[in-house]
């Protein structure tokens, strides 16, 4: 069976990540069908809302970093690169439900959401600096207009987590339920966005989002340029080898 999943019923396109035993980690591959899925999404007509969403133990634990090693990203063609331009730039509503762990880019999509359901199991984690790497999806610009500066550097200088409830109180998610009910909720409220005039959903939705479009796109693109440069520096070098090692870095002199 596919590690992503897309199917769509009455005007909702539903993307699963479907790699339980592996909790959801992103492969370029999946990237690649992520990618797929939001552009077939924005060319069908009869797709009219679209839902992200994972398990109920666990949305997504970020990059598959034995594979993001062996095919990372290079220039914007990328399918990581294509996936995060395609839902900053995706017209439709966009909703996601997330329970469990939210690592990396499983945080940092949600800025691009519309509407956000969460289990009460949910994690939310931004580890980039931990990495030796820098933030991506814009959200070093994204993540400080939402939560202000000093969380935002809670989150993303320190990489710590941060829960549910958190995440409802600074607006990031729309209503915390139990996780059992998490995704049926984001669907339900699909539906209804899809039972509504197109036109007036997509205008509405670019009207919302026209203040900070040019600016997502340009802090994207230096994220990117940073982030490719920094992912052969000896910081991000020596993380990902203690990662892969099963040890704790040594960041002394780094």
């Amino acid at each position: 069976m596919s590690d992503v999943l897309v199917h769509t019923e009455a005007g909702v396109c539903t993307i699963t990540l479907n790699r339980l035993a592996r909790k959801n980690s992103i492969t370029s591959a999946m990237y690649q069908a992520l990618a797929d899925g939001i552009a077939s999404a924005e060319a069908d007509t009869g797709v009219r809302a679209v839902v992200i969403q994972g398990h109920e133990t666990v949305f997504s634990a970020g990059n598959d970093i034995a594979d993001f090693l062996d095919k990372p990203p290079s220039g914007e063609d990328a399918p990581v690169f294509r996936f995060l331009h395609g839902i900053a730039g995706f017209s439709k509503p966009l909703v996601a439900a997330v329970c469990g762990p939210a690592v990396g880019i499983g945080t940092t999509l949600l800025f691009h959401c519309d509407l956000v359901y969460a289990g009460d199991n949910a994690a939310f984690s931004m580890p980039f600096v931990n990495l030796g790497l820098v933030p991506e999806a814009a959200s070093s610009l994204l993540v400080p207009q939402m939560l202000g500066y000093h969380r935002a550097a809670e989150a993303l200088l320190l990489g710590e987590p941060f829960m549910a409830e958190a995440a409802l109180e600074v607006g990031l998610v729309n209503r915390v339920v139990p996780p059992s009910e998490a995704n049926a909720l984001a669907q339900a409220q699909a539906r209804k966005l899809a039972a509504k005039p197109l036109s007036s959903l997509v205008e509405t939705k670019r009207l919302m989002k026209r203040p900070r479009q040019q600016a997502v796109r340009e802090q994207m693109q230096a994220e990117a340029a940073i982030f490719a440069r920094m992912l052969t520096a000896p910081a991000a070098r020596e993380a990902f080898g203690a990662f892969m090692d099963k040890r704790k870095p040594d960041f002394s002199g780094l």
